[in-house]
């Protein structure tokens, strides 16, 4: 199997006062945001993807051909399209990985 390029991404608020309380708007931008998510994990596209407890940032592991594709997939996350979220990626190398103990 070919190992494709791997990238990291933060995505962060865009408002001040986000993590304090939502508005409705981010409020269903952010559920729009967790369906996409939930789509490319269904779709093998991510690694991994999961919100810090404090919902400062998330943080998105994925494979994806290019810098090009990698920014795209992350652009069309629906909180990034309406503004609420702002990302930012980078090229990564996974080094060491636990192994699952099940």
């Amino acid at each position: 199997m070919e190992n494709r390029p791997v990238f990291i991404c933060t995505i962060r608020p865009t408002r001040p006062g986000f993590v304090d309380q939502m508005l409705p708007e981010e409020e269903a931008a952010m559920q729009a945001h967790a369906a996409y998510y939930k789509q490319l994990v269904s779709e093998n596209k991510i690694i991994l993807y999961g919100p810090c407890l404090d919902r400062a940032l998330g943080i998105a592991v994925f494979e994806a051909a290019s810098l090009e594709d990698a920014c795209q997939l992350m652009t069309r996350d629906p909180a990034v399209e309406r503004g609420v979220m702002a990302p930012e990626i980078h090229p990564f190398h996974i080094a060491f990985l636990r192994q699952s103990k099940l």
